[in-house]
């Protein structure tokens, strides 16, 4: 099966939508297929209090729907299905959807996200969003007054502790080894901060809880193997994100970290017609909001690029 169109969205998300909701506006009648997330992170997240235009707040699934709805009112072709093989080669590009539709796209808006790195603990999915997350600035906020744990050796975590420190009582910090990896200004503001206690080589042996959430958590130190149980309501995971672009390798620019690199100031790639937006590329803001800015540059930069291309 082969199809012909001007615009293809890959991945959904708030970047994705958001560059529907312009991009079928424009009149590009794009085609999005919302990949193996529909939705994207925040589909996991319970409770969204700091985007803007929801007073009361929302919750991440719901605001999900919104977007997809508003997306669909303009006319985008919301499908599901997976791009699983791209040829970035020619033009127009290829895509081709879970193996066996394949699209011809004039213009290609990549929105296919970045997934958080979990450490593999059961306790993860079991409270996921009742205590366990992994975004102190998505979800600080609701622990004000608490006692949480981070867990990560590297700037993520050490920004994740200090910015908990500001909201909670106290924060555990578990590094698995004897020393961080975070640059050193970011080491001192840590082991500076009295409301961080670091909890050196130690790992996470289970996360306790109960039918409300987390109620603490189990840790091992590596070299004495003695267990510690610490009484707290938040589980931070801060050993990084995954960015999804393994299908991009070989066609697409990325950092060492294997993120997509986007021309300063707009959603462009190294290949013409093909544009990045969200969490694919963004590795620092990480958020819905900074997501949805971004899709709205990939749908305008996708508009002006094929209006002068005469593709338009």
């Amino acid at each position: 099966m082969s199809e012909k169109i001007k615009c293809l969205i890959i991945g959904s998300g708030p970047a994705g939508y958001t560059a529907a909701i312009y991009a079928s506006r424009a009149g590009l009648h794009p085609i999005m297929y919302q990949g193996s997330q529909p939705g994207g992170q925040l589909t996991t997240t319970t409770e969204v209090d700091n985007f803007p235009g929801y007073p009361q707040g929302t919750d991440g699934p719901a605001m999900m729907v919104d977007l997809e709805n508003q997306a669909k009112r303009f006319g985008t072709d919301v499908r599901f299905g997976m791009a699983t093989k791209v040829d970035f080669t020619s033009s127009p590009k290829k895509v081709w959807v879970d193996d066996t539709i394949e699209i011809e796209a004039d213009a290609v808006i990549i929105a296919t996200g970045a997934s958080a790195k979990w450490l593999g603990l059961e306790g993860e999915t079991t409270f996921n969003g009742l205590g366990v997350s992994a975004c102190a600035v998505c979800d600080g906020f609701f622990y004000r007054n608490q006692t949480v744990a981070v867990v990560g050796a590297g700037d993520t975590a050490a920004e994740e502790a200090s910015y908990l420190a500001n909201l909670c009582t106290k924060v555990h910090l578990i590094v698995r080894r004897g020393e961080m990896r975070a640059s050193l200004i970011m080491q001192e503001r840590v082991k500076n901060n009295p409301k961080i206690e670091i909890h050196w080589n130690s790992e996470t042996e289970e996360i306790l809880g109960d039918a409300n959430g987390v109620t603490g958590i189990r840790i091992v130190n590596n070299i004495s193997k003695a267990t510690e149980e610490i009484a707290l309501t938040g589980f931070f995971v801060a050993i990084g994100h995954q960015p999804n672009t393994s299908i991009f390798k070989g066609q697409l620019e990325m950092d060492k970290q294997e993120y997509l690199v986007t021309e300063k100031g707009s959603s462009r790639t190294n290949i013409e017609g093909v544009f990045a937006c969200g969490d694919v590329q963004d590795s620092i803001y990480r958020q819905a909001i900074t997501a949805a800015g971004t899709g709205c540059i990939a749908a305008l930069d996708a508009e002006r690029w094929l209006a002068a291309s005469n593709l338009h």
